[in-house]
């Protein structure tokens, strides 16, 4: 299955930082990077809103029974190296959204962490989205091999 992404590159994209773009044949993601004029500091703890520089149209096929929605998702080295996440990770951008991609990036280390213009900041991930049909009811069945059992019910490990 081949969804299209439409990418609308703002004013605040520089023309010399590569255009979106999937690495390898096989990646889920593709990287998003800070659409910024200078130098950033993320402060130890600190939650910032960084600009992407960039609008999307998500194609829809009448043939599918879907929408499709972008995630914005950490970077593993990122994460794993400096401690910066996305702070509602992974964060969905809907379907009909027209708007500037934007990233709240978390500092969760007790250092400062520096971001350049054109720093690669998070990555993207197009997923399928099926709506539920929602209905109310008056009891829900707990015909289940769970049934109540909720945080920490199937063991301590």
């Amino acid at each position: 299955m081949t969804v299209q992404l439409k990418i609308q590159y703002l004013k605040h994209y520089q023309s010399n930082w590569e255009r979106l773009h999937y690495k390898h044949q096989d990646d889920s993601g593709f990287d998003l990077r800070a659409a910024i004029s200078d130098t950033l500091i993320l402060k130890a703890h600190e939650i910032k809103l960084i600009p992407c520089g960039i609008k999307i149209e998500i194609s829809h096929n009448n043939e599918t029974p879907y929408f499709y929605e972008l995630q914005i998702r950490a970077r593993s080295g990122l994460a794993a190296k400096h401690g910066i996440g996305v702070a509602n990770g992974p964060g969905t951008v809907d379907f009909g959204y027209r708007g500037e991609i934007m990233v709240p990036l978390i500092n969760f280390s007790d250092n400062d962490f520096t971001i350049e213009p054109g720093d690669r900041i998070a990555q993207g991930i197009i997923c399928p989205v099926i709506q539920a049909l929602i209905t109310t009811t008056d009891c829900v069945s707990d015909n289940s091999e769970r049934g109540n059992g909720g945080f920490g019910s199937t063991g301590c490990q």
